[in-house]
Parts: C-alpha cells; sequence; structure tokens
C-alpha cells in the first residue's frame, strides 16, 4: 500500500542487500533521522529478502488499521518501564533465535544534531548481539528527513527527494560475544556498531563525519 506512491514520489538508491543474510536470525542496526526511516528501512529489507521486524510503542496496537499492520508484522510491543522494556529485549532475542530479521535504531530516538550525523548509541542492541550471537548488519539511512522532517505531519515530495539506504558488512563483535557482556564490552560493541553505521553515512554523503559524531 505504502510502497507504490512512495516509489513515485521518491529516487531510491539501495546498496549492501548482499550483507543482508537470506536466511537465519540477523539484526539490522541503522541511523534514525525521520519518522520515515521505518518505511525506507522496510522496503530495504523487502529488497533484500527478508521481512523486518521492528520495536514499536504498545499503543500502536489500539489504532484502527494501524493494528493490523503491528499484528500481521509481528513487531515487538514496547509499553513503558523497566520490566516492559525487560520483556522487549527477550521477546527481540527469541524472534532472532527464531531466525527473524530485526531491526533496531541503536541512538533510541531520533539525532538531535541539526548536521544530521548520528548520536550516541544506546547498549540495548549490543546485549542482543552478543548474547544472541546473531550477525549485526549496519545500515545508512539518508534522504528521509527530506521527506519526512521531524516536525513535519506531511511527506514533502518537492523537490524530488533520493533516498539512500546502504548496509555494509556485519560487524565483528566475536571477540565480545558472551551471555554475560560486561559494561565495558556492550560499551565497546555499540561504538563499534555505530563507527560502522557512520562511516557508511560517510560514504553515502560524500562527507567526513566531524571529530564528535558516534563514531569509535
Amino acid at each position: 500500500m505504502i510502497a507504490p506512491p512512495l516509489a513515485l514520489a521518491t529516487r531510491w538508491r539501495i546498496e549492501g542487500q548482499e550483507h543482508l543474510p537470506r536466511q537465519g536470525g540477523v539484526l539490522v542496526a541503522s541511523n534514525h533521522v525521520s519518522y520515515a526511516d521505518p518505511i525506507a528501512v522496510t522496503l530495504f529489507a523487502l529488497a533484500g529478502g527478508r521481512v523486518p521486524r521492528f520495536f514499536a510503542k504498545a499503543g500502536l496496537w489500539s489504532v484502527p488499521v494501524v493494528r493490523s499492520v503491528m499484528a500481521s508484522g509481528r513487531h515487538i510491543q514496547v509499553h513503558r518501564g523497566r520490566a516492559s522494556a525487560l520483556r522487549a529485549y527477550r521477546d527481540a532475542v527469541r524472534a532472532v533465535g527464531e531466525g527473524d530479521c530485526v531491526v533496531v535504531f541503536p541512538e533510541g530516538t531520533f539525532t538531535d544534531r541539526a548536521d544530521g550525523w548520528p548520536i550516541e548509541g544506546k547498549t540495548g542492541l549490543a546485549r542482543m548481539a552478543l548474547t544472541s550471537g546473531v550477525p549485526v548488519v549496519p545500515l545508512a539511512c539518508w534522504g528521509t528527513r527530506e521527506l519526512l522532517p521531524v516536525e513535519s505531519r506531511l511527506p514533502r515530495v518537492l523537490p524530488r527527494p533520493t533516498l539512500h539506504l546502504v548496509a555494509g558488512p556485519p560487524v565483528d563483535l566475536s571477540d565480545l560475544a558472551g551471555e554475560r557482556p560486561s559494561a565495558t564490552q556492550l560499551r565497546e560493541a555499540t561504538e563499534r556498531i555505530m563507527a560502522a553505521i557512520t562511516e557508511l553515512l560517510a560514504e553515502v554523503r560524500g562527507l567526513r563525519p566531524p571529530d564528535d559524531a558516534a563514531r569509535a
């Protein structure tokens, strides 16, 4: 329903689908700049032969039409509170353990940088990766903020924006994997993941990231 009008309203550059395993559990880690990111990342995953699952606020399951999308996509509900976060984490680990593709925005929110570079990542994704042992595929998403700025309710299709989605090889976390990763290991894994995303984004933008952007 969404893909055809989105394809007509935008230009696309998709690269790196070969890095997304065609089967087996996988975590896709993307930067986050717009409400349009989940749609763009979904199309990237589908182009790579995978159906992605996302973390989403539990309230969406009570919204007509949206709830059917949430349920059919088997997305992961996130309620408020620490207990809910733990449940969502366990649901995600179970999902990748069963061979699903789960998408995570490790920053946890939109970047608050005016220049669009990533901010520091949270360690939840690293914990999922280290305890499950599944690969983490970094993904740079760019152009969605021009299509749907955070402060806007309606997409901007003129001038016609170009959406860039470029994935890289899985981040090497093999030396950190284990059932009980330490805080140091979680932070190191997170920095490696964010560095990989930032490097891909730098290639997409043709710019050198500033020293204070999220990278190792």
